[in-house]
């Protein structure tokens, strides 16, 4: 650890901000938003979620996800059905569209961590991966709250 633990946060914020900025230019070509492709990878990872869940994952405000589905909705890459529990709530699914996408988003962002992480040596990878592992169990035991991260094992 650094000498100054004051700094993981920054580190932490500025880390995933400049992968997001870097994963947004690779994939401008299909006219999506960095906040939109993190619906669509909500959405392969989870099959659905409501826009409730979705405001709290991508930490925003359900009226602001609310006008990013219409915009999804319009262009083909999401739909919104009927929860079947609770008819009150619509469920956002991936379309057909963003189903076809999803290998080549998974590529998309393996090259950029995979740029990301060049630098470092198979074993900082894995000592950064099973540090960041930790640090995600540790902080949501202590939250209540479930991992975010369901392959909470040790790093391959």
């Amino acid at each position: 650890m650094t000498s100054n633990p004051d700094k993981l946060g920054l580190l932490l914020h500025d880390a995933t901000r400049l992968l997001r900025k870097r994963f947004a230019q690779r994939a401008s070509g299909y006219g999506l938003t960095s906040a939109q492709w993190r619906v669509l990878a909500i959405l392969a990872r989870f099959g659905s979620a409501s826009q409730a869940r979705l405001a709290d994952r991508l930490e925003i405000e359900p009226i602001s996800v609310s006008r990013m589905i219409d915009r999804m909705e319009q262009a083909g890459w999401v739909a919104r059905v009927p929860d079947p529990t609770d008819r009150r709530i619509k469920m956002i699914v991936p379309t057909e569209r963003s189903r076809a996408a999803e290998a080549e988003m998974k590529a998309l962002a393996a090259s950029v961590y995979d740029e990301a992480l060049e630098a470092f040596s198979p074993e900082a990878r894995n000592a950064l991966l099973s540090g960041l592992t930790t640090l995600i169990t540790t902080l949501s035991a202590s939250s209540g709250e479930p991992p975010t991260c369901d392959e909470m094992k040790e790093p391959k």
